[in-house]
């Protein structure tokens, strides 16, 4: 049996460059009933707690470091005793939030395996230098944190985020995957690769 995905939704702000925002965020986790992998760790530990259930934890995988991703991890992997994976080129991200390091870098190519199933990380700076996607081929699906969403790419307008760089990602890295995969996002409703590949010019045209 395939590892089962489900959604865990945490609100709280966002907050960089001066401002801060409401935000709404979506938590991942793919597992079964022994064991589970938590995608990304927002404002609210004890949400995401109870959505494990006492299962064990593979790993907690930040997919960028901004705060409404991250701010609630470290918390979450002390009470699970898992492991954070966070992307080094983000680690200036981390630091405004956190007085700890983070346990593991999250590089490029990494991967875990839980419930039977494999998710391997993707290399998509734009969003942030960092900001990376957690892919599973047997699943069909993939995990883009704010790169890609339901219309369009992440914003690229604040501190350390490049429209072109966002965009470059997403045809190379991302509209390559088979049109049916399911994309499973850091906020909003999911989508699909074969419903957002036709708009990437009309992204393009029309900026960040």
């Amino acid at each position: 049996m395939a590892a089962r995905i489900n959604k865990v939704v945490t609100s709280g702000q966002f907050c960089l460059d001066g401002g801060s925002w409401d935000v709404d965020n979506n938590v991942w986790l793919v597992g079964d009933d022994a064991e589970v992998l938590v995608i990304d760790a927002p404002h609210d530990a004890p949400a995401i707690l109870d959505a494990i259930g006492g299962r064990s934890v593979v790993a907690i995988v930040l997919t960028h470091g901004h705060n409404d991703h991250i701010n609630a991890a470290v918390e979450l992997g002390r009470a699970t005793g898992a492991q954070v994976w966070f992307p080094p080129a983000d680690r200036m991200l981390w630091d405004v939030e956190h007085d700890t390091p983070p346990d593991r870098e999250l590089h490029t190519g990494a991967t875990f395996e839980v419930a039977g199933s494999t998710l391997r990380a993707i290399p998509t700076p734009g969003h942030s230098p960092g900001s990376m996607c957690l892919y599973s081929e047997d699943l069909g699906v993939v995990f883009t944190g704010d790169t890609l969403f339901a219309g369009g790419p992440g914003a690229t307008g604040r501190s350390y985020s490049d429209f072109d760089t966002i965009i470059r990602s997403i045809r190379e890295r991302l509209l390559m995957l088979p049109d049916e995969t399911v994309v499973h996002t850091g906020h909003g409703d999911d989508t699909t690769i074969g419903a957002e590949a036709p708009q990437l010019d009309e992204w393009i045209a029309r900026g960040q």
